[in-house]
Parts: structure tokens; C-alpha cells; sequence
């Protein structure tokens, strides 16, 4: 990994205003790129809002399509990790996290756990990706999970297998729940754990970008984050409120962790691979334990 200057980019989309929200993309891109960053890193469909139902076909575009050109340009300045949804070559709307670099998409995650309890009903418009993949960057290994992606440990677990020193975390969370802090919403409590225990157990940074403002009567409510492989809390926005937030990532921090902690160069992949198979081998063979 390279030293690495991030910047998150907790905004407002608005819901099905693909133009409006490509703007605020070019702008906080400029604002990041002032302030030296590598990186720009936005919040899950940051392109199109996220409460979408009908609106779905009207907004998804392949990832070749000509409306993200605006981005690709501007990525030739600054890297740029977006949301946006996804029409496939098989017909399928596929949630989707882009890292576009130099001009070019360097890499597409779709999101492979799409969340169907609570609020929630993305598998009525929307499908499920296949594949959990890291990426060579100019800085470094990274890779993209998308929301309920992150609720899935073995999702984070796999990014970092496939050797992640970066994991960027896109999500559109709503403010629930009662924390056992004073001030502190539940899923905010629940977020930033989640964080911290993958940035340590990993040993990774973990970069977390939220949405705020309303839909459908839903509050999404910020508090985006990086915290470091040791636990620390590099930075975060206010909860609520737009914000450019920046934080550095050194690799000095991760070398001197993964000393500290070999938790990666320990960790058994073939007993993973091979109890995982046995496991899958006895659910399709209805197997009770």
C-alpha cells in the first residue's frame, strides 16, 4: 500500500435526479481534489437516491454507458468510488459500487446481499451480484462492499483474503434505534462497531461513506468514517449534515499493525475453503446438525 488521502463525500442525492446528483458528484470531486486527496468516496447509489421502486429502469445504466463519462473525466483526476445501479447485459438492475481512475472503471462490485427485512425490499426491483473481488490500484489493494454486504461478515472476510488493505464500505442507512450512549442513534452504535471490528480483526483501514437527508419519510443519518487497522477513529462526519471529510491513510499504520497483529498471515484459507464446502455439500443434501 501507498499513503493514501481520502476524502468522503457524505451527500444529500436526490431521489431518481440522476443529473442533479452527477453535479454534486463533479463538485465534491473538485473540493476533494483541492484538498490533495487520492480518492473520493461516495455513499451507496449516490447517482440515483435510494428509495427507487418504479423509478429503477429509469435510472440504471450499463457501466459503459455515456452518462458516466462526466465522472470518468473528472477521474483523471482524482479517483472516484461511486454507487449507482446497474442494467446488466442479461436484463437484470444490479446495485453497483464503481471505482473509476485514470479515465476508465477500474473495477465494479455488485452487491451480492441485497437486504429484504425491515424497511426494506430491494429483491422486489433488484438483483444480487456474484462475486466478491479486490483490485489493484495505484495505492494499493482495494475493495467495495455495498451496505448489507458488511452486515455479512464473510463478505469482509473475503475482500480481505483476496488481500484488500483498503475497504470501502457504501451504505444508505437510516437513523434507528436507541444506542446505549446518550445521544447516539442504534444503528449509528451498530455501524461504527461493525467498523472498528473488521478495521482490527482484518487489519485493514475501513473507509464507511453514508447518505443523509430524507425519503420517503426515511432519515439516513451520516456519520460516515475511517478508522485505522488498530482501531483508531481517523475521522468522521457529523451525523446528519453534508460534509467533505478527509483523513490519511499511511501504510506506515498498517505495517506496523499486521507486526503487531499477523492475523492475516495466520489465517488458514484451506481450512476456510474446505469446512465452507462441506458445509454448502450438507445444506444442498438437507443435512440437520
Amino acid at each position: 500500500m501507498r499513503d493514501l488521502r481520502v476524502a468522503l463525500a457524505q451527500i444529500r442525492p436526490r431521489l431518481g435526479d440522476s443529473a442533479h446528483n452527477l453535479a454534486t458528484h463533479l463538485e465534491y470531486a473538485d473540493r476533494a481534489v483541492k484538498a490533495g486527496c487520492n480518492i473520493v468516496v461516495f455513499p451507496e447509489q449516490s447517482l440515483t437516491g435510494y428509495f427507487l421502486s418504479d423509478l429503477v429502469a429509469d435510472v440504471a445504466v450499463p457501466r459503459d454507458d455515456a452518462s458516466l463519462s462526466p465522472i470518468l473525466d473528472a477521474s483523471r483526476d482524482i479517483d472516484i468510488v461511486f454507487g449507482f445501479i446497474e442494467r446488466t447485459a442479461d436484463h437484470r438492475f444490479v446495485p453497483a459500487a464503481a471505482c473509476a481512475s485514470g479515465g476508465r472503471l477500474l473495477h465494479v462490485h455488485q452487491k451480492v446481499y441485497l437486504v429484504t427485512y425491515g424497511l426494506f425490499d430491494e429483491a422486489r426491483d433488484l438483483a444480487p451480484g456474484r462475486q466478491v473481488r479486490a483490485f489493484d490500484t495505484a495505492h494499493g489493494r482495494q475493495a467495495m462492499l455495498i451496505c448489507e454486504d458488511l452486515w455479512h461478515p464473510t463478505s469482509a472476510a473475503l475482500a480481505a483474503a483476496d488481500g484488500a488493505d483498503v475497504i470501502f464500505g457504501l451504505s444508505s442507512s437510516p437513523g434507528r434505534g436507541v444506542g446505549g450512549g446518550a445521544s447516539e442513534l442504534g444503528s449509528a452504535e451498530t455501524w461504527h462497531a461493525l467498523n472498528r471490528l473488521y478495521a482490527q480483526m482484518l487489519v485493514c483501514y475501513m473507509v464507511h461513506v453514508n447518505r443523509v437527508g430524507f425519503e420517503d419519510g426515511v432519515n439516513f443519518w451520516g456519520g460516515s468514517e475511517v478508522v485505522a487497522p488498530d482501531g483508531a477513529c481517523l475521522a468522521r462526519a457529523p451525523d446528519f449534515e453534508e460534509a467533505l471529510v478527509i483523513a490519511d491513510l499511511p501504510d506506515s499504520r498498517l505495517r506496523r499493525q499486521r507486526t503487531r497483529l499477523p492475523l492475516r498471515r495466520d489465517e488458514n484459507l484451506e481450512l476456510v475453503s474446505r469446512e465452507f464446502a462441506r458445509i454448502a455439500a450438507e445444506r444442498r443434501d438437507g443435512i440437520q446438525h
